[in-house]
């Protein structure tokens, strides 16, 4: 079974900035009946982008399924075979004559840092958002491998100091809107749409992403509503 992906939008945008993006999807939050984002709040498990793209088709919603299944009945063989799977993305980048970087965490929020294939790829970036505090500390603490780089999610359930706290730390938190602004809350905002390679992003900012698919929607409080609210200035003006 092959674990790693090109296919996705937002890590495709990498080509540009000249990197080969690898990610694994699994099945989000609950879906397969293992919780693989155990921090996971209700506007962000409405809002997950599961289902964007190639996600809508059911083999792809079956393969990340059984993917899961997979791990959680044995994380040693799924390591390994990760593991093959990292070294062929680093082969095909070095034949475009390319730099590779890996996100093992597109649709999931696992403690990769447990299992020793970061560190058995010393030379190669890694890189994923959490919602873990936990882990967002020890990365902070840098407790963590040198080439693994955490981008804290902020959910409806996130409290505005835990951010500055992050932000006064060195760390970035990654906020959804349904439009990005430059400032929020008194913080620099800049734009996380551009390409999906949060390690080069300079440190101590707020990283905007403007909500997407079920997004949208959302009444939880997860995506922040500057237009919503600047709109209602300006008729209240």
């Amino acid at each position: 079974m092959k674990l790693l992906t090109l296919n996705n939008t937002k890590i495709l945008k990498g080509f540009e900035q000249g990197y080969v993006t690898y990610g694994l999807h699994l099945a989000p939050s609950t879906l397969s009946g293992r919780n693989v984002c155990p921090n996971a709040s209700r506007g962000c498990a409405e809002a997950c982008l599961n289902t964007a793209g190639r996600g809508i088709m059911q083999m792809v919603q079956d393969a990340r399924i059984n993917k899961t299944n997979k791990f959680f009945k044995n994380k040693f063989e799924f390591v390994l075979e990760l593991s093959k799977d990292v070294v062929r993305g680093i082969n095909y980048s070095l034949k475009k004559q390319m730099n590779v970087c890996f996100r093992l965490n597109l649709t999931s929020d696992i403690e990769w840092e447990r299992y020793g294939i970061i560190e058995e790829h010393p030379a190669y970036q890694f890189y994923d958002y959490t919602k873990s505090l936990k882990r967002m500390y020890k990365f902070l603490r840098h407790d963590f491998p040198k080439n693994y780089h955490l981008t804290y999610s902020r959910s409806e359930i996130t409290e505005l100091s835990v951010i500055r706290q992050i932000l006064s730390a060195g760390g970035n938190v990654a906020v959804v809107f349904d439009e990005v602004p430059k400032v929020w809350e008194g913080m620099e905002v800049i734009s996380g749409d551009e390409h999906d390679l949060r390690f080069k992003d300079p440190r101590g900012k707020i990283v905007g992403l403007e909500a997407k698919g079920k997004a949208k929607q959302d009444d939880s409080g997860f995506v922040v509503k500057v237009k919503s609210e600047s709109a209602e200035q300006t008729q209240n003006k």
